[in-house]
């Protein structure tokens, strides 16, 4: 219990680090929430900021979640306790934290990129699935958010239907995974509420590439 705790705390702070907030008054001079969407996401940075900031912002988003999940799995090992929950706590409270952020008035981004680096650990194989899938939605519509949210979808769907690939880092109960994967899929398609209504209303901004510097 008190590795389970301690576990979920380290990742949730870790979360809270909002790269995107930083960079942006690193690089740019304004807090990327007061421009665009107002999301502390990679996209916002990208539209406010540029290509180089959305970058560096994506890889230290993504290693957000590379780091809970490895923190979570030493942890295990050292603790003995169950490996499988200790990652799946670290995988949720880092995206939670990413979403809302301690150290930024609780005001974060929509997890999708912390949410790759914790799948691409668990299992890569369904991490890259979903990677491309979003991939191919975005270079198709021109919709970050639609990639986003499809790919949410998508996961829960893909650790049902392939058992035998569930927690390659920690293997466990399959249940456990699915259950999982709902939560996290959740947490995502919640945090996209307002880009669904659009969407659904076909007002949902694209991106064009072209148009970036």
């Amino acid at each position: 219990m008190v590795a389970m705790m301690i576990v979920s705390v380290i990742a949730y702070l870790l979360g809270s680090i909002s790269f995107s907030v930083i960079i942006s008054k690193k690089m740019a001079g304004f807090d990327v929430r007061e421009k665009g969407s107002g999301n502390a996401g990679t996209t916002n940075v990208l539209r406010t900021v540029g290509k180089k900031a959305s970058i560096i912002t994506l890889i230290c988003d993504i290693l957000k979640g590379v780091v809970a999940v490895l923190i979570a799995y030493i942890t295990g090992l050292i603790t003995k306790e169950g490996a499988d929950t200790l990652v799946q706590l670290a995988a949720i409270f880092v995206v939670l934290g990413h979403t809302f952020p301690i150290f930024f008035s609780f005001k974060g981004g929509k997890g999708v990129a912390t949410a790759l680096g914790v799948l691409l650990m668990i299992n890569w194989h369904i991490g890259l699935i979903c990677l491309i899938f979003a991939l191919v939605l975005m270079i198709l519509t021109k919709m970050v958010s639609l990639g986003s949210v499809g790919a949410a979808i998508l996961y829960p769907i893909l650790v049902l239907c392939m058992p035998e690939s569930t927690g390659y880092l920690v293997p466990g109960s399959h249940f456990n995974y699915i259950v999982f994967s709902i939560i996290l899929a959740a947490i995502v398609i919640f945090n996209h509420r307002s880009n669904i209504k659009r969407l659904l209303s076909g007002t949902e901004n694209k991106l064009d590439f072209k148009k970036i510097k």
